[in-house]
């Protein structure tokens, strides 16, 4: 009798077969090779980031275990990374790896399918190189700026200003001069400019298994220079800002993906008043009014931020003397002052932000307005059940290793001199510059005056207010019996500060002002001068690109059992790898997926139970069950305000998940011998 049984083309899930399968004659993998966006990309052995990989996939296999090392021969000391947990057949490997190149190869893949009943062999080795990207080349720039071409990937940007012997470290791509310019503007000084640079890259998830360190710089370019006109004079002139692209402020300009530098012309406020200093503001209003970001102060005609924070501005005369003959080392503005006395702290100088190190929210919560989480996930990829966005965003460990809800960030990232993405054109920043004077304070001390203050006061008679502002450090009395104190408020033979007195001071005690005699104050307002003309706009947009072409950057088995990508195949059989572009700016991203295009609805990672995955990779597997699913990624960027880090998300990408194709084999016809006292030859079907 003819029987006919169902067997899957695909047996990743043991859907193939009720019996166990022996590893003995099924072959090992075959090719595997390495892609950075799509499995089906010309075929390359050498990369400038970690690769993903993808195999074709083994009929009965259960699952693969892959594996990275320095050694063709996979000896146990080479071994960079292993992976026993994948599901199907493609990996993205979560860690850095060296720049390392071998003849033929000095990196090595190999992959074995895992079976009901064993292993199948070892894949042949795919060799490969990770070579470092080219060094960064100059771009046409403006007086007093350094510009160069982006790396892709790079999280940062070291400069070394060869005559002054600094090396300043930027996440964009372009460093102003200020160094040259600031207390001395001759050509003497801004003439030339000899510098060199190179692109940084992050190891904040070095996990490889044989420790093996990874250098975090690409090469050195040539030595470049870069020359600039005479400093301008006349009234100070708005010219746009610059980055990769170049904005006038019109709605026709691009929008910045990387922080721009700002650019302008000239030296005199609108009295005519001439300043060899200056400062830019950053408004969300025209009226610039709602600041929300403040540079440092320079000479140079162009600002841009950086990690290593301002220049240490003189605190004296002499001080100031001696600046103008040499060049300014990094350091702290002491003393910064609005033109209507307001003091401020320049974003440069701020503390360290603290990095995203967990899924977020889809939107940052005002404090006291977070709905309540649950205790219980209420969905998963790999469920059909539904989650809101209100449910659990715990922690947890890939199973793949390959991120997670929580991931290890260590060491300082810098401070917050980033901004957030704006919806270009509809929505942008307005920015303005302001010149700076040096003001000298004359007197910087004082004495208590009758009756003297207690011990626990908050006010301090004084004989003269003279040189204190609000946001002033001074220091009360004589030692043993010292208070250092920040001045609150400065009234008349009066200061207050905002912590009680330690000790208490008689009449005579010495006030001292703590830090130099030279204070830096805006010459202007900020409202005069946009409501005056003096103020351009400005936009920033940076997201990870899903698609080439309109297809997807995905790869994984066709409903059919074969290897393939979006291009050749609007669907996939489990669980898909997809990839996106660097997004500019971007340290880590954060990846999610929904059932819905709108509303986008969250689903729980069942590896971690987060609503979402981290990762410092530019590629990711998930977890998805059949069905058609919505994926998208934004990215983390370190260098904005500590809690609000996230850039903007892609737009959604669609990817279907189907159940495997099934189709009937027969059984071939199998003839047997019945053996015995009647014995007679007969035949049968299986």
């Amino acid at each position: 009798m003819r029987i006919v049984f169902l067997a899957a083309v695909l047996s990743l899930l043991g859907l193939a077969g009720t019996a166990a399968t022996s590893s003995a004659g099924v072959s090992a993998p075959t090719g595997l090779h390495g892609f950075l966006l799509r499995a089906d990309e010309p075929a390359t052995t050498s990369f400038s980031r970690t690769p993903s990989f993808a195999w074709n996939p083994v009929p009965t296999a259960t699952g693969y275990e892959f594996q990275l090392a320095t050694s063709n021969t996979f000896r146990d000391n080479g071994i960079l990374y292993d992976n026993q947990t994948l599901l199907t057949p493609v990996e993205a490997p979560p860690l850095t790896l060296p720049w390392i190149t071998g003849s033929p190869h000095a990196l090595y893949a190999r992959v074995r399918a895992i079976l009901q009943s064993g292993t199948t062999p070892w894949s042949t080795p795919f060799g490969f190189d990770v070579t470092p990207p080219p060094a960064p080349t100059p771009l046409s720039s403006y007086p007093g700026l350094l510009r160069w071409t982006p790396v892709e990937g790079a999280d940062a940007y070291q400069v070394w200003l060869i005559d002054t012997g600094k090396m300043e470290t930027v996440r964009t791509n372009v460093l102003d001069e200020r160094e040259f310019y600031t207390f001395h503007q001759s050509q003497q000084w801004i003439g030339t400019v000899r510098w060199r640079v190179r692109a940084l890259r992050g190891d904040v998830y070095n996990y490889r298994v044989n420790g093996m360190p990874v250098s975090q710089f690409g090469p050195w370019s040539p030595v470049y220079s870069s020359t600039n006109p005479s400093a301008t004079t006349g009234p100070i002139k708005l010219i746009g800002t610059v980055s990769d692209v170049f904005s006038d402020g019109s709605s026709s300009s691009p929008a910045h993906e990387l922080m721009p530098a700002f650019l302008w012309s000239g030296n005199q406020s609108q009295s005519g008043a001439s300043a060899e200093l200056f400062r830019v503001y950053v408004f969300t209003d025209s009226q610039c009014l709602n600041r929300v970001y403040t540079s440092a102060v320079v000479g140079s005609p162009a600002w841009a931020p950086r990690l290593s924070g301002p220049l240490a501005l003189p605190e004296s005369d002499a001080a100031t003397t001696a600046a103008r003959g040499s060049y300014l080392g990094d350091g702290q503005e002491t003393s910064d002052l609005t033109y209507d006395d307001q003091v401020i702290v320049p974003n440069e100088q701020q503390g360290a932000a603290t990095p995203t190190t967990t899924v977020p929210g889809n939107v940052p919560s005002f404090p006291g307005t977070t709905p309540p989480i649950s205790s219980t996930p209420t969905g998963s990829g790999s469920s059909d059940s539904g989650s809101s966005d209100s449910g659990s965003s715990g922690s947890g460990s890939s199973g793949s290793g390959s991120g997670g809800g929580t991931i290890s960030v260590s060491g300082s990232v810098g401070p917050p001199i980033d901004l957030w993405d704006t919806d270009w054109p509809q929505s942008g920043y307005y920015w303005t510059v302001i010149p700076v004077a040096a003001v000298g304070l004359g007197s910087s001390g004082t004495t208590v005056a009758p009756p003297g203050a207690q011990k626990g006061d908050t006010a301090l008679p004084v004989t003269s207010t003279t040189g204190f502002r609000i946001g002033n450090t001074i220091s009360i009395g004589v030692s043993p019996s010292v208070d250092t104190e920040t001045i609150t408020g400065v009234g008349a033979g009066t200061i207050t500060f905002g912590t009680p007195l330690t000790f208490a001071h008689g009449p005579g005690d010495p006030v001292n002002r703590v830090g130099g005699s030279i204070e830096y104050q805006d010459m202007e307002l900020p409202q005069d001068v946009c409501a005056a003309g003096r103020v351009q706009r400005f936009g920033v947009s940076s997201e990870p690109s899903l698609t080439t072409a309109q297809e997807p950057f995905a790869t994984g088995l066709s409903p059919t059992g074969r290897l393939t990508s979006a291009a050749a195949t609007p669907a996939f059989y489990g669980q898909p790898l997809v990839a996106w572009t660097p997004a500019l700016g971007a340290n880590i991203y954060e990846l999610q997926w929904s059932k819905t295009k709108y509303p986008f609805t969250p689903q729980v990672d069942p590896r971690t139970q987060s609503k979402g995955y981290m990762t410092f990779s530019t590629s990711a597997v998930l977890p998805l069950g059949a069905g058609t699913w919505y994926y998208r990624v934004r990215g983390i960027d370190f260098n904005l305000p500590t809690g609000v880090q996230q850039m903007s998300w892609s737009d959604p990408e669609q990817v279907v998940v189907t159940k495997p194709k099934l189709k009937i084999v027969s059984a071939k016809p199998t003839t047997f011998k019945i053996v015995g006292a009647a014995a007679k030859k007969k035949t049968g079907k299986k």
